[in-house]
């Protein structure tokens, strides 16, 4: 069927300001199209076979009376409450258990039926028997009562909620601030380790620095005074054969004399007329004598002269050679 023909369908259901689709076996309400209606006020929804009310159906607000009786209903709309202008509602002969809290929100509420519902049991004792009018007026009164105080209740229970989780939330926080506080601690005591182990790294740089520059100057006065060693040394190995040097030529000099002076005994004895004289006669034995012997030993001496050369030039060049 299409829209055009249930709009006409439904145009033929309406009677003034009352929409009559009772016993059309409907499974679901046509909100769509009740919504074109805004002047049908009263509608009669009774003796067909809806098991719900779609969430549309509180966008229904024109409605000031409403009969679902008859029907397979088993909970209403959680904002049935938004029908503000709903004056009469006949719930008779459903499968409801509740009534969603927003109910207590119907102010304009004046008739209510209930029978025929397995009510939990306050709201069974709320709503009474409604044999007539006048129960179905009280039941209306006495059910938005009720509604209200589980409303005060689901409220109060609801701000409990939202402040416990607002005191949770608060202690997240909490313990948020707490662990970023240790957080920014540890970052805090990180940096000054870092820095701490930084300074330690540079005085042990500094230190080892001072220690190598110490070093240094230790090995430079270690050498100055090897090397003054050494030239201590040295000069006292080239001071060494001086004296011997000297000791050599006191003794060439002092048989140097004493042969000049033997020479000249010699001479004036075996040249002059003193040669007859007693004095003379063992000097020129002697002279024959010593010049037999000065014969016999001048081989002697001058291998002697040579040795000690050479001796005192190999000393000298063994000093020159540890020296360098």
């Amino acid at each position: 069927m299409s829209k055009s023909s249930k709009v006409l369908n439904l145009k033929d259901k309406i009677s003034g300001n009352e929409m009559d689709l009772s016993l059309c076996n409907l499974s679901e309400v046509p909100i769509r199209e009740l919504a074109l209606f805004p002047k049908a006020t009263v509608l009669d929804l009774s003796c067909n076979n809806i098991t719900s009310l779609p969430p549309e159906f509180c966008n229904l607000t024109h409605l000031i009376k409403v009969d679902l009786s008859k029907n397979q209903l088993t909970s209403l709309p959680d904002d049935l409450g938004n029908l503000v202008n709903l004056q009469h509602l006949d719930l008779y002969n459903n499968k409801l258990t509740t009534l969603p809290v927003s109910f207590s929100q119907l102010r304009s509420l004046k008739w209510l039926d209930l029978k025929d519902n397995p009510l939990e049991a306050g709201l069974a004792k709320a709503a009474g028997d409604c044999l007539d009018e006048k129960q179905c007026k009280q039941c209306s009164s006495k059910v938005l009562q009720h509604m209200r105080e589980i409303q005060v209740e689901v409220d109060r229970t609801r701000e409990k909620r939202l402040l416990r989780e607002k005191e949770l939330e608060k202690k997240r926080e909490a313990k948020q601030r707490e662990r970023e506080a240790r957080e920014k601690e540890a970052r805090k005591r990180e940096k000054a380790e870092e820095k701490d182990k930084r300074r330690k790294e540079y005085n042990a740089q500094k230190a080892a620095l001072a220690a190598q520059e110490q070093q240094k100057k230790r090995n430079e006065e270690k050498k100055k005074k090897n090397g003054q060693a050494a030239a201590d040394k040295k000069a006292a190995v080239k001071s060494a054969p001086t004296p011997r040097r000297s000791l050599i030529g006191l003794m060439f000099k002092l048989l140097l004399l004493l042969l000049l002076g033997l020479a000249g005994v010699a001479a004036a004895c075996r040249l002059t007329d003193l040669q007859k004289e007693a004095l003379c006669v063992p000097i020129n034995a002697a002279v024959d004598d010593g010049l037999s012997w000065a014969r016999v030993q001048e081989g002697v001496v001058r291998q002697l002269v040579q040795n000690l050369s050479t001796a005192a030039k190999e000393f000298l060049e063994s000093t020159q050679a540890s020296k360098n």
